[in-house]
């Protein structure tokens, strides 16, 4: 079959023709007069799906893709299935500084206004802790946010919060869970086309909770504030509420200055994660320029925060997620955390023997922080991929900006003593035992190799890992998990967001984690 008979023109000029952005209806409207199959075959690939992670992809024309059309039909579901549960349903509503990023969320409010609910707008170009913040504190119904958090620059995406009347205790304030992702799937599915859904702003109320949220966050700060921090955003939208708090918290604090302000394209970096190679270079010269104590860098939300601090030897190391989970595990519980910490799966398993080293209690989720966020009595939650919730209490989810406060605290308490973070780091291993992690991941363009690969490691996990026997295979919902007689431990899942085959190493011998890391490599072939 060709890839032209795999359009549907009609449905595609339908789609142009009830577009209410001239600018993507016109870009459709050009590829059919061009004959582009191969650009109406992307843009009509199906409709974007509404999941547990809201909508991600690129901004573009068509159904497959971020754009006007789209965020105001997944509004419209979104408001009429809040109608559902409360009358005059009250949303929050945050945007990045990506492109679109603006518009979609005037969109957003404009249909909740029209359909009967209350739109309380933040300003724009903001992270989003605060809008979960803002859930949370405004007692809101639901919260969007309009992000692709660390994704590439030609995306955006849309998250939902759920809160005050729907969702309360500890899921107040969390990314919604199923089965609310496929109510409001069915509901978008039913809404009109994007031109037939009323606009109003006659209940749209612009809302400001930044001072708030500081007060809040500056409450975190320890004992000792007396270090120099570089802070790099990313581009991202981190930079003034970041600085500011710090500041305040009585931080030194100097900001990157190529990646202070806001930029969709990201010029600086080629992927705008702080986890990815190279991304924190800039930081880093920034960092020895200044002789700072240590980098804290923002992803472009400002929901996730990663840490490098310079080593005895004079050169600088990021830390690992896993790394700045136990560090700041250990300082809440020295600081008098109660309740339970809790990390997902796919952590490491450090943070389990730190709550019980200190008499906490201590909850393993499933991937993802609306899991983590929903642990009762929540004190603190991490996940490796460099998110942290330091008050639960204030926002339910990850947040960067926050998580900065605790380690520029951490890390000034350090050097109050003497010592360093990479110091307190191993005299955390010496209380509760060593543990070691690597990540390592597969990259794929054709998606039944993943498929391939899980149902290898169902039907035929490994026996042996660098030498050390396999002794127990655990599955779970989205994988597997491999425990071998040395204690290493594997766990294999695929990547809910990327086309990625992702691998987790955890031992408590760091020289091992490479040898099992080329078993795998060649287990699975890739």
């Amino acid at each position: 079959m060709s890839k032209a008979a795999t359009v549907d023109y009609d449905y595609a000029r339908t789609w142009a023709e009830h577009d209410p952005d001239p600018d993507t209806a016109r870009q459709v409207m050009t590829w059919i007069e061009e004959g582009n199959t191969d650009e109406l075959a992307a843009a009509f690939a199906g409709p974007l799906a509404f999941g547990t992670a809201g909508l991600r992809a690129a901004v573009g024309p068509g159904e497959s893709r971020m754009n006007r059309a789209v965020v105001i039909r997944t509004t419209y579901g979104l408001i009429s299935w809040l109608k559902q549960h409360v009358d005059t349903p009250v949303v929050t509503i945050g945007c990045d500084a990506r492109h679109g990023s603006a518009q979609f969320q005037r969109d957003a409010a404009q249909v909740i206004s029209a359909a009967g609910g209350k739109a309380l707008v933040l300003p724009a170009q903001n992270p989003t802790p605060l809008t979960a913040f803002t859930v949370r504190s405004l007692k809101a119904d639901a919260g969007i946010m309009v992000t692709a958090s660390h994704n590439p620059p030609a995306d955006n995406g849309y998250k939902v919060y759920l809160g005050g009347r729907i969702a309360t205790g500890p899921a107040e304030g969390v990314q919604l869970v199923s089965p609310a992702d496929a109510e409001i799937a069915t509901a978008i599915a039913a809404a009109p086309h994007a031109d037939e859904v009323p606009l109003s702003t006659d209940s749209m109320v612009d809302v400001d909770t930044r001072a708030e949220y500081l007060d809040r966050a500056a409450q975190l700060v320890g004992a000792h504030t007396d270090v120099t921090i570089a802070l790099t955003a990313m581009h991202g939208v981190g930079a003034a509420l970041g600085k500011e708090l710090l500041t305040r918290c009585g931080f030194g604090v100097s900001l990157v200055p190529e990646q202070a302000q806001p930029d969709p394209d990201f010029p600086t970096v080629s992927f705008p994660n702080p986890e990815e190679p190279g991304a924190l270079d800039l930081g880093i010269r920034h960092a020895e320029k200044i002789g700072a104590d240590i980098l804290i860098a923002y992803d472009p939300d400002a929901d996730r925060c990663a840490a490098a601090v310079p080593t005895s030897s004079g050169t600088w190391r990021q830390l690992t997620g896993d790394e700045t989970g136990a560090l700041l595990g250990d300082y809440l519980a020295r600081q008098g955390a109660t309740g339970n910490f809790a990390n997902s799966l796919v952590s490491s398993r450090l943070l389990g023997r730190i709550a019980a080293h200190y008499g906490l209690g201590h909850e393993e989720t499933l991937t993802g922080f609306k899991w983590i966020a929903r642990t009762p009595e929540l004190a603190f939650g991490y996940e490796e991929a460099i998110g942290f919730c330091p008050d639960p209490t204030a926002v339910r989810d990850k947040d960067g900006v926050a998580t900065s406060v605790v380690l520029a605290s951490l890390a000034a308490e350090c050097k109050a003593a003497g010592t360093t973070l990479l110091e307190r780091l191993e005299d955390i291993y010496a209380t509760v035992g060593a543990l070691y992690t690597q990540p390592l991941t597969f990259r794929v363009d054709d998606l039944s190799i993943i498929a391939q690969a899980m149902d290898k490691v169902a039907s035929t996990p490994p026996t042996e890992l660098a030498g050390s026997p396999v002794a127990k295979v655990e599955k779970f919902a989205q994988g597997s998990k491999f425990f071998t007689d040395n204690d290493d431990r594997v766990i294999v899942r695929p990547s809910g967001t990327e086309p990625k085959l992702k691998c987790y190493l955890e031992s408590p011998d760091a020289d091992r984690l490479d040898a099992i890391a080329a078993d795998l490599r060649a287990y699975f072939g890739i």
